[in-house]
């Protein structure tokens, strides 16, 4: 008896141990000689080569083993120094451009000098004729003049935009662009042309309010740039409580700034400009406004401080208004795209769209294959859109933007043209969570851009560091300390997870089918596909 039970034990064992080398120790032997073997999360030995497809040029990588140094260059060596600099010294940021036919720029310069003076004439007889209004009344508008410059940083900034990106990366125009929106003079202020459609009115039974009920501003520059401003709303330290709901969230100026300096660091480039304003809403808002309806919504508070609201706010008592200190108010500026009669765009719904009611959930968050069906849906069943989608949602989920409900292109560059990363004030509202849901698009359709893997592995190198490149750049806006500390260190955190969700991708269905490369050729001729509604 004793020995069929030493007999039963010893195979019990031997099953168990059998088990645990084929189901745990295997794989992972597996795992490590495919790293050494063959293509890896990390890239190695893998040629990373784009090649022509379809007739399109495309950049050229190199066959790294994983994103290198500079020539010359160890960990050791790059200790000092400009880590910002050392990025964007990087090969993976200077790769070639393809060579750009002209019906891969958005706009020809005689298409868009031929507009800028019609501006400014529409500008001089609209003054004309404001002024004689004037006079009948006791209405006192400060009048600056305004200039015509064929070589403004906007109208260059125009001029630049492709089918790849808002602007290059070695364009000195964005920085002369930034700068102009910290200091150029403010000639004219109004509401966004989506408040006006709201003309004062907001149901309050709506879950979520119009997009006009966010105190937004368009104003015009001396040179007629056009600017959205967004005022501050909160103080950097504080954080969303956790039971708003996103679509009820604020919309913070921080956050748009802060957006543009990631955009431009991940090298999706798909950010407008944004700087930040110390602005004296009396004398470039109140005083410069042409609208009666902003006039009126100016008052002094009991602390002598001038204040100002959305008339939607006004009516419906839902949030409050913002004030100087005791005039001065910081906020964003962000520069506005071409104007839709010469660069029209299209607003489409994002797949992951979440559900802007209390109750409600959306296919995505209860369908683990929902991306299968995306797949079978045009335009996500050929070319980059889908690639793209999944870019978006990395770069929302280091911002913590859970209120991407939908997304817009350029109509000209049809269904291959880059999404616009807009409207991106709800980021940064939480350091202490990270949103997986937010990844849905890339841990369900398991598919990532090789170079965006590639820079996201870079960027997770201590001689790049996120955090450390990000703090960097947002030292250049003058309302820096843009991000607390906390923000900038969770961008780390993320990174990280965002990298562990490709490698279990790999993992699961192996690197060819996981990482792709990034230009794909067009099914067809541009055309944009179903369901796209003009935007403002």
């Amino acid at each position: 008896m004793m020995r069929k039970d030493r007999l039963l034990l010893v195979v019990t064992l031997t099953t168990i141990f059998s088990a645990d080398i084929y189901f745990i120790l295997l794989p992972k032997l597996r795992n490590m000689m495919g790293q050494t073997s063959r293509h890896s999360c990390s890239c190695n030995g893998s040629d990373l080569a784009l090649p022509r497809q379809g007739g399109l040029a495309t950049p050229r990588l190199f066959n790294w083993t994983s994103p290198p140094f500079l020539d010359g260059m160890t960990p050791e060596s790059m200790d000092g120094g400009s880590k910002l600099e050392r990025l964007f010294a990087h090969p993976l940021y200077n790769i070639q451009t393809p060579v750009l036919m002209p019906e891969e720029r958005l706009l020809e310069a005689e298409q868009l000098i031929k507009y800028y003076k019609k501006k400014v004439s529409r500008w001089e007889r609209h003054m004309k004729t404001y002024s004689k209004a004037l006079n009948w009344s006791n209405v006192t508008v400060a009048a600056h003049e305004v200039t015509y410059d064929p070589d403004a940083s906007w109208v260059k900034f125009y001029l630049g935009i492709n089918r790849y990106a808002l602007y290059s990366r070695e364009d000195p125009t964005i920085l002369q662009l930034l700068k102009d929106l910290q200091s150029m003079t403010v000639v004219n202020a109004d509401y966004t042309q989506d408040e006006k459609a709201l003309k004062g009115a907001c149901d309050c039974s709506q879950v979520v309010k119009p997009s006009g009920h966010h105190l937004k501003l368009a104003l015009k520059m001396r040179n007629l740039a056009k600017v959205m401003y967004k005022p501050m709303r909160q103080q950097r330290d504080d954080e969303t409580p956790e039971d708003v709901f996103y679509f009820v969230d604020f919309q913070r100026h921080n956050a748009e700034i802060a957006s543009f300096h990631l955009d431009r660091i991940l090298d999706f480039r798909r950010v407008p400009p944004v700087a930040g304003r110390q602005l004296n809403i009396t004398g470039e808002v109140l005083h410069v406004t042409h609208n009666e309806d902003l006039r009126s919504v100016f008052f002094t508070s009991p602390a002598n401080n001038t204040c100002f609201f959305a008339k939607c706010l006004y009516m419906c008592k839902t949030e409050y208004a913002v004030c100087g200190s005791p005039n001065h108010l910081e906020g964003s500026m962000s520069a506005y795209l071409p104007s839709l009669s010469m660069a029209p765009r299209v607003s489409i719904p994002n797949p992951w769209t979440r559900s802007y009611t209390f109750t409600g959930r959306q296919e995505w968050e209860d369908n683990p294959f929902y991306c299968d069906t995306v797949k079978q849906q045009p335009p996500y069943n050929s070319g980059n859109r889908l690639l793209n989608i999944i870019d978006m949602s990395i770069f929302d989920f280091l911002t913590g933007n859970m209120d991407r409900h939908h997304y817009e292109i350029f109509s000209n560059f049809g269904d291959e043209g880059f999404l616009l990363h807009l409207d991106n004030a709800r980021g940064f509202g939480k350091h202490s969570h990270d949103e997986m849901s937010i990844l849905a698009p890339l841990t369900q359709c398991c598919i990532i851009k090789r170079s965006t893997l590639l820079r996201l592995q870079l960027l997770a190198q201590s001689a790049f560091s996120l955090s450390d490149v990000m703090r960097e750049s947002l030292q250049s806006d003058p309302l820096h300390p843009i991000l607390t500390e906390p923000h900038i260190s969770a961008l780390d955190r993320r990174l990280h997870k965002v990298l562990s969700a490709v490698q279990q991708c790999v993992r699961r269905l192996g690197e060819d089918e996981v990482i792709t490369n990034d230009f794909i050729k067009p099914t067809v001729n541009p055309t944009v596909t179903t369901e796209m509604e003009l935007l403002r």
